[in-house]
């Protein structure tokens, strides 16, 4: 691929947007290889955690690619909005925890990206936010429904109508980002918290995840039965009886993910 770029270690993707020179701007092309990223992601059972983050030191993501915007027909614009909101959608729904390593500029779509992610750690200083109603238009890959849901409707809408950029220590204090950390130690911090996952029974993991974002948007009995669904399908697993068996040894489970 051009302009995304896939790693697998350990049991992490590392997905990075490959367009430094335009401080990784979505084009169609960007979009339309990140969804065939996300598929290949969302059904591999080698993979337990997923970081995306930009190429270069300057930018996560900037957003929509505003130069190739400018040339692009009303219909266009249109596919490449409902690509971006897709992909987003993808990601948001990947069965595996994802962390955005925001190392710059997070505005617009990039924004959008990291809202997208269960986790977000970003860099001293980064500037972020979603700055759509500046262009005269609005956010229109999720930011507008998980930014409120993430931080209530007041912050949300403050932001959103002013265009304000935020620093990722401002974003920390509103719950927007999991921690603050500096440029050289993104990455560190990143795996760190990553292992503090991947210590833990993988299908617990996905299970648990579904339960938090099915439940999220029902009500408190609806999403009860959604978790009691999740937990019974994790008392048939080879984990379960793994767990209780190392703690009955005293020594640490080894999880295979069955």
């Amino acid at each position: 691929m051009k302009y995304i770029k896939q790693e697998v270690k350990n049991h992490i993707a590392y997905v990075t947007i490959n367009r430094p020179e335009s401080l990784n701007c979505f084009n169609y092309e960007t979009l339309c290889e990140l969804e065939e990223t996300v598929q290949s992601i969302h059904i591999s059972d080698e993979i337990k955690i997923v970081i995306f983050t930009g190429a270069g030191e300057k930018a996560f993501s900037a957003g929509a690619d505003l130069k190739e915007r400018k040339n692009l027909t009303e219909s266009e614009v249109r596919r490449n909005v409902k690509a971006i909101r897709d992909v987003f959608n993808s990601i948001a729904y990947l069965p595996q925890p994802t962390i955005a390593a925001v190392n710059g500029f997070a505005l617009g779509g990039g924004f959008e990206l990291l809202l997208a992610c269960d986790f977000a750690i970003a860099v001293e200083g980064a500037q972020m936010g979603l700055t759509e109603t500046s262009w005269a238009i609005i956010p229109g890959a999720g930011g507008t429904q998980r930014l409120p849901r993430l931080i209530g409707e007041n912050k949300a809408k403050e932001l959103i109508f002013t265009a304000r950029k935020i620093t990722a220590e401002e974003a920390y204090e509103l719950g927007i980002l999991t921690k603050v950390v500096k440029k050289e130690e993104l990455m560190d911090a990143c795996e760190s918290f990553a292992a503090e996952m991947l210590k833990n029974g993988p299908i617990a993991l996905r299970q648990a995840k579904f339960a938090i974002q099915q439940g999220m948007n029902t009500d408190l009995q609806t999403g009860l039965a959604i978790e009691a669904k999740a937990y019974e399908l994790t008392i048939p697993t080879q984990d379960r009886v793994e767990a209780l068996k190392a703690f009955s040894e005293k020594r640490t489970p080894k999880f295979i993910g069955k």
